[in-house]
C-alpha cells in the first residue's frame, strides 16, 4: 500500500475543511468531508508507520516513548507512545497517523443503553435515531470480529478457569477489529489473517488490525484529502477576514526550511479531532488567545474506570506475551491481544459493572519485563527469566489485565506554562479502584498468582493510577452551561460571544473529549459511532452527501 502523507512543503494556505488529528473522529470526518467533495487537509502531529514499520525490538520501542510530566520530558514529540505523568493519574495516549488506533488492543464493544440514558448527554442523542446508524456503519468500516481459535489459548483458558472458580462466570470472546481471516476492506485495502502474534497494542506488522490508517484515512486519500505528518495544532482563532477559521500549526520534520516552522492555514470547516488531550489542549490554548468558548471547558474528564494490571506466577502457564511477526517464537499462538473477557454485571447499579479482558503484552517489551517487576522483590523470578528467557521460565505464568468499568468523571484539565495539566486530587481512591482492585485479586488468587496492581509503583510511576481510555474535557451539552460542544460537536460560544445554545459557524471537536462520561467499554467504537453522527448532521448544515 502506498503511503498516505505528502510532504509538508505540497501543504496549501487554504482548504475547505481542515481535520486536526487522525483517530478515531478524525479520520471519519476526513473521509467523509472528501467523499463530499470538499478539499480536505488532514494535520496529524505524529508520524505514519507502514505495515511492518512499528517496532518489534526494545531498543526501536524505547525510541518511541514520548514521557512527560511538569518537571521533564523526554523522547520524541511524534513518538508512537505518548505518556502523561499526572500528579493525580497518569495517561497513555498513541501519536501517528491513525492515532490510538495504532496501538490499542482493538476491543469494539457498544455500551450499556443505561450510558446513554444518563441526563449528562443532550437529549438528542437519544432522540434523532443517528447515533444507532453511527454504531452501524462504525461496524460496516471496523468489522468487528471473534477469533475462532480464542477458546484454545491459554490466556483464555486461564480466564475461563479463574472467572468460573471466582463468580461462576465463563468468559465471553469480545468483538475486536482485526481481520482473522484474508480480506479486502470497504477501503479496497487488502489485509491477510491475524497470525495470532499476541502484538495488536505495539501496532500490527501483519496488517490485520483494522487501523484507521488501513480503513477510512486511505478512503479520504483515494477521494482527494491530503495527509499531512509531523504537524503540530498549537490554536485555532477566527477569520474575520473570510468568514473562516484559522489553524495555527508548527512544523516538526527535520527537514523544515529556516523561517517555515510556524504555519497559518486557512478553511471554512475545522475539526479538532486531536484526542481527548491534545483537542482539549488545542481549545484550551485557543481560549487564551481570545476564542470565547463555554467555561465548561476542561471539565469532565474521564478515566473510564480503566486499570492494567498483572498476576505473578499463576499454577498454568499464560502464554500472554506477545511473539511479534516476523515470530520470535514458532508455532507460539498468542492470540489477539484481548481474547477474553469476564463481564460482571449489574442490574441494579451501571455504576457496579465491570468488563475484565485478559490480554497480551508486546513482544518488544518480553527483554524489560523481568526488569519491570524487580521494585516488587521479585528478583528471582526476574533473574531466571532473564536466563531462560520471557517464553518460558515464571514469565510464562504472567498474566495481563485490562479492566474498565465507571468513574464519576472529576478530572480536570488547564493550561499551566502553555501546557495541558490535570487535576483530580483523590483520584486514587474512586471507589472504582476498590471494586477492579477486588474483582481482579479474586481471579489472580484462583489461578493460584499474586496480584500485582503496578509493577513500576517504586519507581517515577509512584502510586497514581492510570488510563489508556481518557474521555471528557470538551463534553457534550444541551447549551454552553452544562457542554463544551453541542450533540452536533460543535462549539458553543461563550457568554460574551451569544447566547446559551449558540454556536461557532464551521467549528467542531469529534473525538472521545466530547464524551462526558465514563462508557464502561473500550471507546473506540463509540467514538467513531458519534463520528459518524455528527458527519450525518454536518452532511445536512452544509449540504453535501457521501
Amino acid at each position: 500500500m502506498a503511503r498516505l502523507a505528502r510532504p509538508l512543503d505540497s501543504l496549501k494556505p487554504r482548504y475547505d475543511a481542515i481535520v486536526i488529528g487522525s483517530g478515531y473522529g478524525g479520520s471519519v470526518a476526513a473521509a467523509r468531508l472528501a467523499r463530499g467533495g470538499k478539499r480536505v487537509a488532514v494535520l496529524e502531529r505524529g508520524r505514519e508507520f507502514a505495515t511492518g514499520e512499528f517496532p518489534s525490538r526494545f531498543p526501536d520501542l524505547r525510541k518511541e516513548m514520548r514521557v512527560t510530566s511538569r518537571s521533564f520530558s523526554s523522547g520524541p514529540e511524534t513518538a508512537l507512545y505518548d505518556v502523561r505523568l499526572g500528579e493525580d493519574m497518569h495517561v497513555l495516549v498513541g501519536c501517528g497517523l491513525g492515532g490510538g488506533s495504532l496501538v490499542n488492543a482493538g476491543v469494539a464493544l457498544r455500551p450499556d443503553s443505561r450510558v446513554f440514558a444518563d441526563d449528562v448527554w443532550p437529549g438528542q442523542i437519544a432522540q434523532d435515531g443517528l447515533l444507532d446508524k453511527g454504531f452501524a456503519e462504525a461496524r460496516r468500516w471496523l468489522r468487528p470480529a471473534r477469533s475462532a481459535r480464542a477458546p484454545e489459548l491459554a490466556k483464555f483458558q486461564a480466564l475461563k478457569a479463574s472467572g468460573v472458580a471466582a463468580f461462576g462466570i465463563e468468559p465471553i470472546v469480545p468483538e475486536v477489529v482485526v481481520s482473522f481471516e484474508e480480506t479486502i476492506n470497504p477501503a479496497g485495502i487488502a489485509q491477510p489473517a491475524c497470525t495470532l502474534c499476541g502484538d495488536c497494542c505495539a501496532g500490527c506488522n501483519v496488517g490485520a488490525k483494522n487501523t484507521m490508517a488501513l480503513t477510512y484515512l486511505p478512503y479520504a486519500a483515494n477521494h482527494g484529502a491530503e495527509i499531512f505528518t509531523h504537524l503540530k495544532v498549537h490554536y485555532v482563532a477566527q477569520d474575520n477576514k473570510d468568514d473562516g477559521w484559522i489553524v495555527y500549526a508548527e512544523r516538526l520534520d527535520a527537514s523544515a526550511p529556516k523561517g517555515t516552522g510556524q504555519l497559518a492555514l486557512h478553511a471554512g470547516i475545522v475539526v479538532i479531532a486531536a484526542g481527548t488531550l491534545g483537542s482539549t489542549e488545542i481549545l484550551l490554548r485557543s481560549r487564551a488567545k481570545g476564542l470565547q468558548v463555554s467555561d465548561r471547558l476542561g471539565q469532565r474528564f474521564s478515566a473510564n474506570g480503566d486499570i492494567i494490571a498483572f498476576g505473578y506466577g499463576a499454577t498454568a502457564p499464560i502464554n500472554a506475551i506477545g511473539v511479534g511477526h516476523p515470530p520470535k517464537i514458532a508455532d507460539f499462538p498468542i492470540g489477539a491481544s484481548v481474547s477474553g473477557q469476564i463481564e460482571l454485571n449489574d442490574d441494579e447499579d451501571l455504576a457496579n459493572e465491570i468488563r475484565i479482558q485478559e490480554g497480551a503484552m508486546p513482544s518488544a517489551l518480553a527483554p524489560i519485563l523481568p526488569v519491570m517487576f524487580l521494585p516488587n522483590g521479585r528478583l528471582l523470578g526476574a533473574l531466571q527469566s532473564l536466563v531462560s528467557g520471557v517464553y518460558k521460565g515464571p514469565f510464562a505464568h504472567l498474566q495481563t489485565f485490562f479492566a474498565v468499568s465507571h468513574d464519576n468523571a472529576s478530572g480536570r484539565f488547564r493550561l499551566e506554562d502553555d501546557r495541558l495539566a490535570l487535576s483530580w486530587p483523590g483520584a486514587a481512591g474512586e471507589p472504582v479502584y476498590r471494586r477492579l482492585d477486588a474483582a481482579l485479586g479474586a481471579l489472580v488468587a484462583k489461578a493460584g498468582g499474586r496480584y500485582v496492581k503496578n509493577p513500576l509503583a517504586g519507581t517515577v510511576m509512584g502510586h497514581q493510577p492510570a488510563t489508556a481510555h481518557p474521555l471528557g474535557g470538551c463534553g457534550m451539552g444541551l447549551t454552553r452551561d452544562d457542554g463544551v460542544v453541542s450533540h452536533k460537536a460543535q462549539v458553543f460560544k461563550g457568554a460574551q460571544a451569544g447566547g446559551s445554545i449558540d454556536v461557532y459557524d464551521g467549528l467542531y471537536v469529534i473525538d472521545g473529549s466530547i464524551i462526558p462520561r465514563s462508557l464502561g467499554v473500550n471507546p473506540l467504537l463509540t467514538i467513531t459511532a458519534l463520528a459518524e453522527r455528527t458527519l450525518n448532521h454536518m452532511a445536512l448544515d452544509f449540504n453535501f452527501s457521501y
